[in-house]
């Protein structure tokens, strides 16, 4: 795990979930020669980290579309 901390609890929460499931799920731990996924018979193939992406965006909302932007007005100034 990194060096790091978060401001907010809610991202450093993230970050922790993230950081376990790459190493349940993707690294293979050197004395069980599988990752712990697989020795608990929780997944049956070893993840890579594409697959937790696609976890992560399959959650994340849709961006919504823009409406048109506004110009912004200049201000034109009379001085004398």
């Amino acid at each position: 795990m990194i060096n790091g901390f978060s401001k907010k609890i809610e991202n450093h929460t993230y970050a922790v979930a993230l950081h376990m499931m790459y190493c349940n799920s993707v690294r293979i731990h050197s004395k069980l020669r599988m990752n712990p996924a697989m020795a608990a018979g929780l997944a049956d193939r070893l993840w890579e980290i594409s697959d937790i992406v696609a976890l992560v965006e399959a959650v994340e909302p849709k961006p919504k579309k823009h409406g048109p932007y506004k110009k912004k007005r200049r201000v034109k100034w009379n001085l004398g």
